[in-house]
């Protein structure tokens, strides 16, 4: 990429946090390919502070309290139907957050209340996936330019040896693609394409993050517990004598 073009840029910290239980050895793969992919790209002076990657080893409520609060964008990628997409998208929404998510999990519930139009929506349906699977089964995936584009620069040990990170790509390739990421891929570029359409107008970015914390409400704790306690337990309030508090 030119200098002119590099300068047109949006400026972007992208930051990976997570654990690997000791026995995910793929997960364990994908934390290395980060880290991999981050020292490239933090050390190339051509990039400089266009693009930076981190990883937060040990993710915790604590290191949440700083890194939710200070994003713009919140990714919750799971494939959908697998219900994967949980809270923390709620805490990044209530913290002024906009989500770029698949159609999936809570990331559903939350596009119905903040309006669809304030939230960035990728990838396969849930009643699609397994028609999708079904193929993968059969046919090896036909993954798009970028994707492809990205399979060739760590098969050229761009980002280290090779071969550490083959079983990721022949997991996709030859391993069915279970969680469709060839299938999701363009429609995830063009999200993040809409994000950065977006963010470009500040009135517009502000008034998105100002409405998902203004349309959240639903998500309170106050109102689930109420849902639970009519729906669930059958419990009715027990009125508290304020003389006595």
């Amino acid at each position: 990429m030119a200098a002119e073009e590099r300068a047109k840029q949006l400026h972007r910290v992208v930051i990976f946090a997570g654990k690997a239980a000791s026995g995910y050895w793929v997960a364990k793969q994908v934390i290395k390919l980060i880290n991999s992919v981050a020292e490239v790209i933090n050390s190339d002076e051509d990039i400089g502070d266009i693009l930076k990657v981190v990883f937060i080893p040990d993710y915790s409520v604590t290191a949440a309290e700083s890194i939710i609060p200070a994003s713009d964008i919140s990714q919750h990628i799971s494939t959908a139907g697998t219900e994967a997409s949980g809270t923390s998208n709620m805490k990044f929404c209530l913290s002024g957050g906009v989500i770029l998510g698949t159609v999936d999990g809570a990331n559903i519930e939350i596009g119905e209340e903040v309006g669809e139009e304030n939230i960035f929506f990728f990838g396969c349906l849930a009643h699609e996936v397994e028609d999708f699977r079904h193929y993968l089964r059969f046919h090896q995936p036909n993954p798009d330019e970028a994707l492809q584009a990205a399979f060739d620069l760590i098969q050229a040990g761009t980002f280290g040896d090779a071969h550490i990170f083959q079983p990721l790509i022949d997991s996709i390739m030859r391993g069915g693609d279970v969680y469709l990421l060839s299938v999701d891929f363009p429609s995830y570029l063009q999200a993040h394409q809409a994000v950065e359409e977006a963010y470009r107008d500040h009135d517009e970015w502000i008034t998105k993050s100002i409405l998902n914390v203004a349309r959240m409400s639903k998500f309170s704790s106050d109102r689930s517990i109420q849902e639970y306690a009519e729906e669930v337990w059958n419990i009715e309030p027990l009125p508290v004598d304020n003389s006595k508090v």
